[in-house]
């Protein structure tokens, strides 16, 4: 049951990431199509790299348990 739990959380995890990848995205998306200002892009580049690093620690994590979960 507990490896169960665990899966859904990894699972979680990675929809939650994959959620701020795409809201960074779209932020960074309209700030390009909006905005003059060159000085704040880094920030937005920051959250999307930021959201896409977690997406992928998220990723390998699940992938790390069920590895775990099919050697038992």
């Amino acid at each position: 049951m507990n490896g169960e739990s665990d899966e859904a959380r990894a699972i979680a995890r990675i929809a939650d990431a994959a959620r701020e990848v795409l809201s960074a995205s779209e932020s960074l998306e309209e700030f390009v199509k909006t905005s003059v200002d060159e000085s704040s892009r880094a920030l937005h580049l920051a959250r999307l790299t930021a959201a896409v690093n977690e997406l992928q620690t998220a990723r390998e994590a699940l992938d790390g348990l069920l590895t775990r979960n099919l050697e038992v």
